[in-house]
């Protein structure tokens, strides 16, 4: 046993100072970036923020809604390969771009991946998830993949420290998923006692993926705007979200009425309920790790969209970053005790 005294942060525990600015207004932000890739000869430009691959998030409507924007989405693995063959054979190859397959890593998860990318090859990223990136087995998988599809860009996670980067990277992955337990509707920090502060564990995994030449992807602890520009600002190069784009037309989720008001069903994907749905139910030697839970219905996505980016805009502007990929170089982060004022909250 041993006990690491420096502290690790969370969202809530900083905030940005201004700086200095040049820029007149928002609209001289570009919040696009390009990126070129370890393994992968691919090059990708676009808006790097993605909907996270939850059966509630990760749609093919979403992916559809999103794209045309620029922003990636991660679909979740439990569509059928009828399913996939439908949705990619009317995807332009522009929409491509923005989309990732899913998969875990069972034979099934293996043998399913290489059915979907056999019959669409116009795909061009995949994302290999576990909850805990930390086994042996992950690391193989992740080897087995790059050497199948050597031209692929992989995605790999979810870890949280920069040797579990280094090593991901090492095995083949490109980009690196880095979150243990931060999202809203996670309990693996309540019922496992594990887990990093979101904020350190980007500042720390950047830091490892960047010095690699690998990318990382910020999965969780987002619950507003806000958030995503400290997760830019840490050293992120994507930020994925759940929640936020919980509750919409094109997220997963049956549609609920009560008392007069609409919600959707938002849930963890090792909640219950997406157990039962998907696996018959939780297995004998584990426990749920997810809440379920109903978010107000919030129409189409494109206004949420909007929001985030108007929000992420206006952060460069304080600072004086007239592209996103300056951000994290005119970022000062201050340790708070308060974020804001909630005399009125909505």
């Amino acid at each position: 046993m041993r006990i690491e005294y420096d502290i690790k942060l969370g969202f809530k525990d900083v905030m940005i100072r201004p700086k200095r600015s040049t820029l007149k207004s928002r609209s001289e932000v570009t919040l696009d970036r390009e990126f070129k890739f370890l393994h992968s000869p691919i090059t990708w430009s676009g808006i790097p923020i993605m909907a996270a691959n939850m059966d509630t998030v990760g749609t093919f409507d979403m992916a559809k809604a999103l794209s045309s924007k620029k922003l990636f989405t991660a679909i979740h693995k439990h569509y059928s390969l009828a399913d996939w063959n439908v949705f990619a054979s009317n995807l332009s190859e522009d929409e491509s771009k923005y989309i990732a397959v899913s998969t875990g890593i069972s034979k099934q998860d293996f043998e399913k991946l290489n059915d979907i990318l056999k019959f669409n090859t116009n795909l061009k990223f995949i994302c290999i998830d576990v909850a805990n990136g930390y086994s042996e087995h992950f690391t193989d998988f992740v080897r087995q993949t790059r050497k199948l599809y050597p031209s692929k860009v992989i995605i790999a996670g979810n870890v949280v420290t920069g040797e579990m980067v280094e090593e991901l990277l090492l095995s083949g992955a490109d980009i690196v998923k880095v979150g243990i337990g931060p999202g809203s509707v996670c309990t693996t920090r309540i019922k496992t006692g594990v887990g990093y502060p979101q904020l350190s564990a980007i500042i720390e995994c950047a830091d490892a993926a960047h010095g690699l030449g690998g990318q990382i992807i910020s999965d969780g602890g987002c619950s507003i705007p806000g958030d995503i520009a400290k997760a830019f600002g840490a050293g992120a190069d994507f930020v994925m979200l759940g929640g936020m784009l919980a509750g919409h037309d094109e997220s997963g989720g049956k549609k609920i009425e009560k008392n007069g008001k609409t919600y959707k069903q938002f849930y963890g994907m090792s909640s219950s309920t997406a157990m039962e749905k998907h696996i018959g139910g939780v297995a004998d030697y584990r426990a749920s790790e997810g809440k379920t839970v109903e978010v107000p219905y919030r129409g189409e996505v494109e206004s949420t969209v909007q929001d985030i980016l108007g929000g992420l805009r206006s952060t460069c502007t304080y600072v004086g970053a007239k592209r996103l990929k300056e951000l994290t170089k005119r970022t000062t982060f201050i340790r708070v005790a308060e974020q804001e004022n909630q005399t009125y909250s909505e």
